[in-house]
């Protein structure tokens, strides 16, 4: 049986898998906001066992971290 770890690193990378087609028409730093927030929130997930805080806490630290990679 899958750990809660297991099943919130896999829905949050398909959703992000499946949610970069979306990004046709964003700018290179919008891309890299997003893709840091959805690492982020994913790692978030993966090291508090899946706590929402952590989830949010990881996706907003990410979005930060990649609006500043370009700059």
């Amino acid at each position: 049986m899958k750990t809660i770890k297991q099943i919130v690193g896999t829905t949050a990378a398909l959703a992000l898998i499946a949610s970069l087609g979306a990004c046709s028409g964003m700018s290179t730093r919008d891309k890299d906001t997003a893709l840091g927030a959805g690492i982020g929130g994913v790692a978030g997930a993966v090291l508090t066992g899946g706590s929402a805080v952590g989830t949010v806490g990881g996706a907003a630290v990410g979005g930060v971290i990649g609006n500043q990679v370009g700059k």
